[in-house]
């Protein structure tokens, strides 16, 4: 017998349906595949920064300790007190002060890896004003080199061309990116996704009276066990009034009439979800590089004591931070002026460090095999001034 597979079967006749009995309890235990927040820039900013405390400090304490930091300007020969480069940093431009326009700068390399630096007014030795330009809106030109070639700048459907010459980047080390840098924040992203859904949960919990879900199962034997239209619309009614909301935790629940409360959940103390917020937040705080005794979350016990952990803070994150940041801006502005001159950050001047450098300045000075030119460049100090004795 031949059987034509294309033809479709009599009218109605229904189909032969095979299906596991337990394949509605696999569908209802599953649990699905994990829903990651997205991954570009602007989200990103969004869920890590503007809607996550321990994101948000992380971001801020990083950026205003950075900004704090006081630089010296100095060249081969000497350290000058006052500087044409001093001056320009002081008074970046007519709405940002020193501190305003480096901390905008070190937020913009912590929460995207990329930071741009427009250079306005270049006619002379060095550029009248400095501006921040903002990271998602910038995009890299390359040329056929490889090597950017311009930046393109797009706000509100129109896009402004810059050159290399007026504009600097400077981003973090990517990996697997030529032309944009890999930031803490995307490091970050599945710590701050569970951060942020275990603080969801716990809202939802106070929403529904502090207590897992659950199933009301009816038992009666009128209507065949099926309740009537009237008895579940005011059982309906009576949950949304009385059994949901912050206002009604706790409130015992009256049931009748062959009815029956069958959780459907696990307790807050089986699913631990305050353990896990604060494992999550010291994740986040790892990759920032922020000890979490300074962000006060609890359980952490790496260093011995809140100044220790400053020092670590300080030696291990602000200062590269700094150094890296202060070298490329030097470099930069040294091509519009040739003095030679370099930015570097003052150590003597943060008091984190001051029992570092005191040590420092003790051991070197007290080394007596050193000439004093020997100790000057130990401690990063320019060769001595003709005249000084």
């Amino acid at each position: 017998m031949v059987f034509d597979f294309l033809k479709r079967s009599a009218a109605g006749t229904a189909p032969e349906a095979k299906a596991s009995a337990a394949g509605p309890v696999v569908a209802y235990a599953s649990s699905g595949r994990v829903a990651w927040s997205p991954r570009d820039q602007v989200s990103l900013t969004r869920t890590g920064y503007a809607s996550n405390p321990v994101g948000f400090r992380c971001v801020k304490l990083i950026a205003e300790a950075a900004a704090a930091v006081p630089l010296l300007c100095q060249d081969a020969e000497r350290r000058y007190e006052t500087h044409p480069v001093q001056a320009l940093l002081a008074r970046p431009n007519a709405a940002q002060s020193r501190a305003e326009m480096f901390e905008a700068l070190y937020g913009q390399l912590l929460l995207s890896g990329n930071a741009y630096l427009e250079a306005v007014g270049v006619e002379d030795a060095l550029p009248h004003e400095l501006h921040i330009l903002r990271s998602d809106r910038m995009h890299v030109v390359p040329g056929a080199d490889g090597w950017p070639a311009g930046y393109e700048y797009a706000v509100g459907g129109r896009k402004h061309r810059f050159t290399t010459e007026s504009v600097t980047h400077i981003r973090a080390f990517h990996p697997q990116d030529d032309h944009y840098g890999f930031s803490p924040l995307q490091a970050a992203a599945m710590a701050l996704d569970v951060h942020t859904s275990a603080t969801r949960w716990t809202k939802a919990l106070l929403d529904n009276a502090a207590r897992p879900s659950g199933a009301i199962v009816y038992s009666g034997q009128a209507n065949g066990g099926e309740m009537t239209s009237d008895q579940y619309d005011r059982l309906v009614n009576e949950m949304e009034s009385y059994h949901q909301g912050a206002r009604n935790a706790g409130r015992p629940m009256l049931l009748e009439g062959g009815l029956d409360w069958k959780p459907m959940g696990f307790s807050p103390s089986d699913m631990e979800f305050q353990k896990t917020k604060e494992a999550a937040a010291r994740e986040i705080a790892l990759a920032f590089g922020v000890p979490p005794m300074l962000l006060g979350v609890p359980g952490d016990a790496t260093y011995s004591n809140y100044q220790e952990a400053n020092r670590a803070f300080y030696r291990l994150t602000v200062l590269p931070l700094v150094s890296k940041v202060t070298a490329h801006l030097g470099h930069w502005l040294d091509g519009f002026s040739g003095d030679g001159v370099a930015l570097k950050p003052d150590l003597d001047q943060i008091a984190a460090l001051s029992a570092e450098r005191e040590a420092q300045w003790r051991s070197i000075g007290e080394a007596d095999f050193l000439s004093d030119a020997e100790k000057r460049q130990l401690l990063g100090l320019p060769p001595l001034e003709i005249g000084d004795e």
